[in-house]
């Protein structure tokens, strides 16, 4: 077959592609989309809201009187509406702050602010944990990064007082909960680090948002913090069981994201719909104090359970629990032996987490019940044997 030059090239791209993905193989990173089944243990649902009856009902009957499915441009174009207006009046207010801005996605949320509000000149301290959103926006930025060690106010403190006579602007990026360690940011210390040293901090309440605080409101709210952070960022695709995020702040903030933040200013606007829905789940994660202290009960018993077992669950101290593995190789078989003794948990490897900390990653949600649990630690036992078992075997080999 006559092969012309553009077809060269694309061979020579597919060719380097596939051996990339083959390295990913030889270092047991590949990774692939799967249908869950079994017991899920990986779903950020924590209240449960996306199977609510009245969730559902709330939703159905917006979209059903709706003009329009779809966003059909951007906000700044043609997909703004009253009811995105309303809702972000409504957010801004539970996330006690003077305005909001909805964004499609947590990961546009966080690229599309810190991409816009740091530049060259500026200095942006970062936890070394933070999710990869807050990582690429602040690359993005053109900023100058330090990176500290995990939660260590020691680590930031110094970085602050090498930096502290640089001309730029300084800015302290955290999450409140970590993503793949279910640990607690030092909000407070950080605050008094922020105001000590004339930075400014962002604060991502991810996986906060419904489960932490007063009405789920998040942990900025439950600590007093309300107004001592240039913005936070509220993710709706998890507690609330819906899409898009806010970044919350001062009405200048707003302003400033509405011209200069790429993510929002060229990304089609979500269904008007979709106001509604989250309007609805946001009245529901305000009432659902019950099911936020099932949930702190369950998840305290699941970590108490596993760390008598001998696991490290690191420093959880929410519903996010790591079991930390550390080879690739003993998280994938963990995470096989799971699912073939009917639970759903994914081997979570670098670069996701550090090199030699692979995991298995249990986000646990407020319906799970306590023989479950019970179960689900019992199994994790038959783990350590698989693991010991193909160790051997790849030794013989």
């Amino acid at each position: 077959m006559h092969e012309d030059g553009n077809g060269r090239g694309v061979g020579e791209w597919t060719h380097a592609l596939e051996a990339e993905l083959d390295a990913l193989r030889q270092r047991d990173e590949v990774r692939s989309l799967e249908v869950p089944s079994g017991f899920g243990f990986c779903s950020n649902d924590y209240l449960e809201l996306s199977k609510h009856p009245a969730l559902r009902a709330a939703t159905l009957a917006a979209a059903e009187k709706s003009t329009r499915l779809g966003g059909t441009a951007s906000r700044l174009l043609a997909g703004q509406t009253a009811g995105w207006h309303d809702l972000e009046e409504e957010f801004a207010e539970f996330a006690g702050t003077e305005a909001a801005l909805f964004f499609t996605s947590g990961y546009m949320a966080n690229v599309g602010l810190l991409s816009s509000i740091a530049g060259p000149g500026d200095i942006v301290f970062s936890d070394e944990c933070n999710h990869a959103s807050l990582i690429d926006g602040i690359r993005l930025s053109g900023a100058e990064t330090v990176i500290y060690r995990h939660a260590d106010m020691s680590a930031l403190e110094s970085a602050l007082t090498v930096w502290a006579g640089a001309a730029g602007k300084k800015l302290i990026i955290t999450e409140t909960v970590f993503s793949m360690d279910g640990d607690l940011a030092p909000l407070v210390e950080i605050a008094g680090l922020a105001e000590r040293f004339g930075a400014a901090i962002v604060v991502d309440e991810a996986h906060a948002t419904g489960v932490f605080g007063p009405e789920g409101r998040g942990r900025v709210i439950e600590l007093g913090l309300a107004g001592r952070a240039l913005a936070t960022t509220h993710t709706c695709g998890k507690a609330l069981a819906s899409a898009g995020a806010f970044v919350c702040g001062s009405a200048t903030l707003r302003r400033f994201l509405i011209n200069r933040a790429r993510t929002f200013i060229f990304s089609t606007a979500l269904p008007p719909y979709f106001a509604e829905q989250i309007h609805a789940a946001l009245e529901l994660v305000r009432a659902a104090d019950a099911q936020r202290a099932r949930l702190a009960e369950i998840s305290a018993g699941t970590r108490s359970a596993l760390r008598e077992a001998g696991w490290n669950v690191g420093a959880s101290e929410s519903q996010i629990i790591p079991v930390i593995l550390g080879s690739n190789q003993a998280a994938l078989a963990a995470a096989e032996h799971m699912r073939h003794i009917g639970y759903y948990v994914r081997a979570i490897r670098p670069p996701t987490v550090p090199e030699g900390a692979a995991r298995l990653r249990l986000s646990l949600t407020c319906g799970m019940d306590a023989g479950t649990l019970d179960h689900l630690v019992f199994g994790l036992s038959g783990a350590r044997l698989t693991f010991a078992e193909a160790s051997a075997a790849r030794a013989s080999g």
